[in-house]
């Protein structure tokens, strides 16, 4: 027993040590960081099998309209995780600060979970978790926005050789009365060229409003691997209206720094109801996409990129058309990246969007981004 206390001892000094000189090393950095990153080392100090931790730190300039915006925000996410070989416990937190509006520091948890290995049939994850299944129609992080999409639930992969399974349950309640309880069983297979995707989601409100949700997701690589086939079919239904929406994609690589892209999205008669939870639920501000799409959409899309060592190039041009009428819209996406080093990027985001009419809306974003 007195070599077992010992042994505690000596990783907690060991800790403790190593979150001290992790701290000198920082303590150069700008002083809202410093000070999020010695609120998380500390944390660590009082668990002496802490195992991993990571900082991520981005600073973004809108510079929309005619580049004179400027407002510049800041998300700051501090993670920890520790455990066992069969348990463990994930930690991480978003601090969001506006340099220009209101000044003001707000901070959530991101996410807050248990796992467990269940007997080695299923492991389980309890809590707050950031979920992404498939191309993210239905279920995504959405990092772009500063308040990220996350689930309050229960989630089990079951372990089995034929194919990747989850099942997850969770129950969303606004303290109102409101609540939504929530089912999905999301499963995946790949082998050799190929690679399918299964989401199905079915989702009940106490006032009776029930809504399903399903997404098929297939990718095949041809040509030795350098063209890449992507398709995407979801389905929805709500209140008994059916809805669907279809992607369907192609990406050729020219060479190790270069690679061309041509798609086509398309949504059904009936509309589609993208959900809240999704990666194209927003538009270029809370999701930096183009969005949603209304019924009888077509977006015929086309782009590249190209990589040059430090800097990157990539450009998308998008045509949406109304299959019922003739109005038309056009968008354009272009983004230049620089390598500032192994931890840091900087890029720069255009957008121009004339919405369907006869001016362009102009968004510009200018981003710095540090991992740690």
């Amino acid at each position: 027993m007195l070599k077992k206390w010992t042994f505690y001892y000596a990783c907690l000094n060991r800790v403790v040590y190593l979150c001290r000189v992790l701290t000198n090393k920082f303590i150069i950095m700008k002083k809202n960081l410093r000070n999020i990153l010695a609120l998380a080392l500390g944390l660590m100090t009082t668990v002496s099998f802490a195992q991993d931790w990571n900082v991520d730190s981005r600073t973004r300039i809108d510079m929309s309209g005619d580049n004179d915006k400027m407002e510049t925000s800041q998300r700051v996410t501090v993670g920890t995780a520790w455990g066992g070989s069969d348990w463990g416990v994930v930690l991480s937190s978003d601090v969001n600060y506006d340099l220009n509006l209101s000044g003001e520091v707000n901070a959530e948890v991101y996410e807050a979970y248990a796992t467990t290995n269940l007997f080695g049939f299923a492991t389980m994850n309890v809590g707050r978790q950031a979920l992404s299944y498939g191309s993210g129609v239905f279920v995504g992080v959405n990092d772009w926005s500063a308040n990220r999409n996350t689930v309050d639930g229960m989630t089990f992969a079951i372990d089995n050789d034929f194919v990747d399974l989850t099942v997850g349950m969770a129950n969303d309640n606004d303290g109102a009365g409101m609540s939504n309880d929530r089912m999905w069983l999301n499963a995946s297979k790949s082998s050799g060229d190929w690679s399918a995707n299964l989401f199905y989601g079915s989702n009940s409100e106490n006032e009776g409003d029930d809504n399903t949700q399903m997404g098929l997701d297939f990718a095949y690589s041809a040509m030795g691997g350098a063209l890449e086939l992507n398709v995407s079919y979801n389905t929805t239904s709500t209140d008994g209206v059916e809805g669907d929406m279809m992607d369907i994609s192609g990406t050729y690589t020219v060479n190790d720094d270069m690679s061309l892209m041509a798609g086509r999205t398309s949504v059904g008669e009936d509309g589609f109801a993208y959900g809240a939870g999704g990666n194209m639920s927003g538009d270029w501000t809370t999701h930096g996409n183009l969005g949603l799409l209304g019924a009888n959409d077509e977006n015929m899309y086309v782009g590249g990129s190209y990589n040059m060592g430090a800097f990157s190039l990539g450009a998308t041009m998008h045509t949406v058309t109304n299959t019922e009428n003739d109005d038309e819209r056009t968008a354009s996406d272009i983004t230049i990246g620089y390598t500032l080093g192994d931890n840091a990027s900087l890029s720069y985001k255009m957008v121009t969007d004339d919405n369907g009419g006869s001016e362009d809306t102009n968004y510009n974003w200018l981003t710095l981004t540090i991992g740690l």
